[in-house]
């Protein structure tokens, strides 16, 4: 066998290895997404019958704290799975999530136990912040170092396809129950269901995650005595905080642009330019679809030819092209959005296939999982989680017509990074 055969050929264990990775990290996705699926529909069982508007947006507000947990989850996970393992990291988070689906979907209404009923739920969402902080670093890492050397980004972009999927899964699963249960019969038990399937999915996850052997770079430095040296959080700060400071410039521009284009897009040309909203949300379903297909396929350009051409070409992408496709909009109608949004999800697959592997990339294996998770976290939590609020806010302010302007500013931070930091495409992992 060829040494280019070798490098790019997963063997049996690498590709075993890879689908349980992607398929655990699916499952984990799906019991993150059935909340914000579902909230609409359970909200009233959790608080103080009486105002339907109140109850969502407290619903909504324990969601947004479940974002708080993840950068402690990505230090404290990611430590974990740094000391003792991908493997044991990644049973670890899967189980967090899927006991706190089956916490959900059995609690109480509000009517039967009071005020516990809202604060067991809220428990539950910080367990599932805190299971989702880890899971990103851990299962990025496992991902990544089990594939073939000139395969890395190819087995780094399932992560992001699983977690796609399982947003995707997650909302077929509730378009399925909205769709055979009655509406009363839906808010009473329905949505119990729906929690309680994500966790049965979760303890199929674990399986899988029991089944898979420990990644060769972590028994090799595991072997070494590396693993057993100073806190993960600790030898990151002091021995990379160049690496961690480059992830966190790597997923501005990322996290950012997928907000906007993936959260915000329905609302905005819904309201802008009057689609209705169920066109817009198919176009953006139709989006999300292909653009969960084509990220292995970007994945595998990044192997042949680099992980800077590929992000460069993301951001200089969205530089040029943010001002046009917000005008495109104004065409109106639903093929002027659609267009926009695979447009738009085209370039973002630069990003999405490319950031799992340029992480771990920065990192020996004794902090990878933490190096990853806690930068890739907290900027996610400014960047992206404040990006719908940013927008809602400027296009209720008057400011609507310069979001591109917003999208084209985090790109041209994207650029800076990408053009400036080292090539790791090729280089071996530690």
């Amino acid at each position: 066998m060829t040494e280019a055969a070798i490098g790019t050929r997963l063997t049996p264990v690498q590709r075993k290895a890879i689908v349980a990775g992607s398929i655990g990290n699916t499952v984990e996705w799906v019991d993150w997404a059935v909340y914000a699926t579902l909230a609409p529909v359970f909200a009233g069982q959790f608080f103080a019958p009486g105002d339907e508007t109140a109850a969502l947006l407290s619903t909504l507000a324990v969601f947004a704290v479940g974002f708080v947990m993840r950068p402690i989850g990505g230090a404290v996970l990611g430590a974990y799975a740094d000391r003792h393992g991908r493997k044991k990291g990644l049973m670890l988070t899967i189980s967090l999530m899927a006991g706190a689906a089956f916490v959900i979907a059995i609690t109480p209404t509000y009517a039967a136990i009071g005020i516990a009923a809202p604060l067991i739920l809220l428990l539950a969402r910080l367990v599932q912040g805190f299971s989702a902080g880890g899971e990103f670093g851990s299962s990025s890492s496992f991902l990544v170092e089990s594939a073939a050397p000139r395969r890395r980004a190819f087995a780094g972009s399932w992560q992001q396809v699983s977690v796609g999927a399982g947003a995707l899964i997650a909302s077929f699963m509730g378009f399925v129950l909205t769709s055979t249960l009655s509406e009363q019969a839906m808010q009473s038990w329905g949505w119990r269901v729906a929690f309680g399937i994500g966790g049965l999915l979760g303890l199929v996850g674990l399986w899988l995650r029991v089944s898979v052997q420990e990644t060769e770079s972590f028994q090799r430095a595991s072997g070494e005595g590396r693993t057993q040296g100073r806190h993960p959080i600790v030898g990151m700060l002091t021995e990379h905080p160049v690496a961690a400071l480059r992830v966190v410039g790597i997923t501005i521009a990322g996290t950012l642009t997928y907000y906007v284009w993936i959260s915000y897009m329905p609302g905005y040309a819904s309201k802008a330019i009057g689609i209705p909203l169920q066109q817009a949300l198919l176009a953006n379903t139709i989006a999300i679809a292909y653009f969960l297909c084509l990220l292995p396929f970007v994945a595998l350009l990044s192997d042949r030819y680099g992980r800077k051409p590929t992000l460069l070409a993301f951001a200089i992408g969205f530089v040029l092209l943010s001002w046009p496709l917000f005008q495109l909009l104004f065409v109106g109608g639903f093929l002027a959005l659609l267009v926009v949004e695979l447009i738009g999800v085209t370039l973002i697959a630069g990003y999405s296939a490319n950031c799992a592997v340029v992480m771990a990339e920065q990192f020996p294996a004794e902090v990878r999982s933490t190096g990853i998770g806690l930068p890739y976290a907290l900027a996610v939590a400014i960047f992206g989680g404040t990006a719908p609020y940013i927008t809602t806010w400027m296009s209720a302010n008057g400011l609507g017509g310069y979001v591109w302007l917003y999208v084209a500013v985090a790109a041209l931070v994207g650029v800076a990074v990408y053009a400036t930091m080292p090539e790791t495409k090729g280089t071996e992992l530690t």
